[in-house]
């Protein structure tokens, strides 16, 4: 590509004879220069701007993945901390169950030895029942022999 240097310092030959005016020649060269330079310093403006907001692409797509991960980590993070939640509920849950049981256990064990301790008193009321109908039939029996007396 030329530059507006090339341009400039570009030097045609002379003819004699039904040649270019020399003078229009070198303004249409300067004027050429000139809308040249501006192009020329526009595309390379353009170009560093281009080059800058590859750079920004590169960035931002750096960042994106950075997000993604992120969000991918979260999610991992998420999930596990739902498991736990999950498997400790269900520990709790099993514990209360277990110690349900094991009370339900205790109950009916206490329960047995309550209708044993009742079984046992209503015998020794039986038996205190038996003694007393013998006292007082005893004691009946001796009021009997002291009235015949």
């Amino acid at each position: 590509m030329l530059t507006p240097l090339d341009i400039e310092n570009k030097k045609f030959a002379k003819q004699m004879m039904n040649g270019y005016s020399v003078e229009e020649v070198d303004d249409f060269l300067d004027e050429l220069t000139k809308d040249y330079e501006k192009l020329y310093k526009e595309v390379s403006e353009s170009k560093n701007k281009l080059e800058d907001l590859q750079e920004n692409i590169a960035k931002y797509k750096n960042i994106e993945g950075t997000l993604q991960n992120t969000l991918i980590m979260a999610q991992s993070a998420a999930e596990e901390v739902r498991n736990v939640a999950k498997q400790q509920a269900e520990q709790i849950i099993n514990e209360a169950q277990a110690g349900a049981k094991q009370a339900v256990v205790e109950l009916e064990h206490e329960l047995i030895s309550k209708k044993k301790e009742l079984e046992e008193v209503q015998k020794q009321f039986d038996v205190y029942k038996a003694k007393m109908e013998s006292l007082l039939i005893s004691q009946l029996e001796l009021l009997k022999d002291v009235n015949k007396d």
